[in-house]
Formats: C-alpha cells, sequence, structure tokens
C-alpha cells in the first residue's frame, strides 16, 4: 500500500484548520501544515491534531508557500488542500482505493463543489472545476505565483468522480477582503511579467468578466447568488487592471526619476 502526505498552509484558519484534517477520514499518514504569522489558535489546532507543524516568517507567494510544504512531505503521493476544503467520504474512500491499487498516473484532478455565502454554485464557471492536488511525490512542484498557484507535472494526470467540498467563501464580508487581497497580489503579479493596464482597460475586463460569468456560463441559474458572483467576478477584473495601471503608472514615474 502507498502512503500519503497531506499538505496545507495557513494563516489565521482557526475556524476551518480542525474541519479541513477531521475530514480526512484517516486516509493521511501524515498532515504537514506550514504557517505564516497566525495570530489565532492555528498552530494549536494544528499540532493537537497530529500534524507536523512549521511556520514561517517571509511570504512569497501561495506557491513558494506550497512547495515549502511539499518539502516537507515524505510519503509516496501528497494531497495538497486549502484549509476551507474538505473531503468527502466518498471521495475518502476513493483516493484510498488509489492507493492500494496499480496505475500508471502520476497525478489526479478532483472535482470541486465551491460555495459562494452559503450556497453551492453549479453553474456560473465554477462547476464543472477539476483542480489538480494529488499526485506522486517527486513528479510535480507548485508555479511560483503569488496567487492562483498550479501544480506543475510532466506525468500521465487522471480525474477521480467523487467532490472536493469547497467553502469559498463564508460571507459577503469576506468577499470584500478577499477582492482587496487577491486584487493586489495578482496586479503585482501582472506587472512583474510586464503587463500594462488603464481605466478603459479596467472597464472592459470588468464588463465582459460579468457577461461571461452571469450569461455565457449560466449564473443566473444559481439565482440570487449567480448574480451576486457574476458582480464580484466583474469587481475582480476591475480591479485588477485598475491597480495594474496604477502600478504601472508609479513604476514610470520612478524610472523617469532615475
Amino acid at each position: 500500500m502507498k502512503t500519503l502526505s497531506v499538505i496545507i498552509i495557513t494563516k489565521n484558519e482557526e475556524e476551518n484548520l480542525e474541519d479541513c484534517i477531521n475530514s480526512l477520514g484517516g486516509i493521511a499518514h501524515e498532515i504537514v501544515v506550514v504557517d505564516y504569522l497566525s495570530s489565532d489558535a492555528t498552530p494549536e489546532i494544528a499540532k493537537r491534531l497530529g500534524a507536523k507543524f512549521h511556520a514561517t516568517s517571509s511570504w512569497h507567494g501561495f506557491g513558494t508557500q506550497k512547495n515549502i510544504a511539499l518539502s516537507l512531505a515524505s510519503m509516496d503521493w501528497v494531497l495538497s488542500l486549502d484549509a476551507d476544503e474538505r473531503l468527502t467520504p466518498e471521495l475518502c474512500t476513493e483516493i484510498s482505493n488509489l492507493l492500494v491499487s496499480e496505475h500508471e498516473r502520476t497525478a489526479f484532478e478532483l472535482s470541486r463543489l465551491s460555495s459562494f455565502c452559503g450556497e453551492f454554485i453549479h453553474h456560473s464557471g465554477w462547476s464543472p472545476d477539476y483542480v489538480l492536488r494529488l499526485f506522486k511525490r517527486g513528479t510535480a512542484k507548485f508555479s511560483p505565483d503569488l496567487v492562483h498557484e498550479r501544480v506543475i507535472t510532466q506525468g500521465k494526470v487522471g480525474r477521480l468522480n467523487n467532490k472536493l467540498i469547497h467553502h469559498s467563501y463564508k460571507d459577503y464580508e469576506q468577499v470584500i477582503h478577499k477582492l482587496n487581497h487577491y486584487t493586489s497580489a495578482s496586479a503585482a503579479q501582472m506587472l512583474q511579467k510586464g503587463q500594462t493596464s488603464n481605466i478603459f482597460k479596467a472597464i472592459g475586463h470588468g464588463g465582459w468578466a460579468f457577461v461571461r460569468s452571469y450569461l455565457l456560463r449560466g449564473g443566473f441559474l444559481d439565482g440570487s447568488k449567480g448574480f451576486a458572483l457574476a458582480f464580484y467576478c466583474a469587481e475582480v477584473s476591475y480591479y485588477k487592471q485598475l491597480k495594474l495601471a496604477l502600478l504601472s503608472d508609479a513604476a514610470q514615474a520612478t524610472r523617469a526619476c532615475d
């Protein structure tokens, strides 16, 4: 039987971490939690539940942080989870069966079902949502992105059938908090890649994001939450481009003064 490491990165996840770990149903042979400056009970919860706990004092993005967690994993296979994600019992069974079977694949995508402010979203571009999270250790790594990191692998990739549950946005207060955080990080990442923007591009991107989510991807079928999610997608696109424009202007001004 192959062994499994579960890796989780955290910052102030006391409301989520215990439920995340408990959802594993005993399939993990090792749990690695890498934490960045939590000021709540996250470290105590991780240690109480038997996780291998590692604290970092610097932040270079989600991808880099997950690669730190990956470097601490020691089992045959690795499952990467966010603290607000949960395995269903059916998915636990499917992963357990995978660990005792013979196959050529070195990585697997999981079918993720996400909630938005208390309701699961079945359209809007959020479903179906396949995320590569399970892989043979030594065959994959995370891209070094500030946000929207991904698993990079050259092996054969399969798909599991059962759901990974994602409690992504608890309420609208959390929506606003994540909106500001992710758009700032995304704008900085785009600037690093040499991209530029302006107010007209920001308006165009925002409008297109709403149309794509609500109309083209069936957000209207998700009711009022589908409309709210489409509006959120528009805001994310708008503020990413607007913040990129401001960063680009500041960078040009700095170069002009040199």
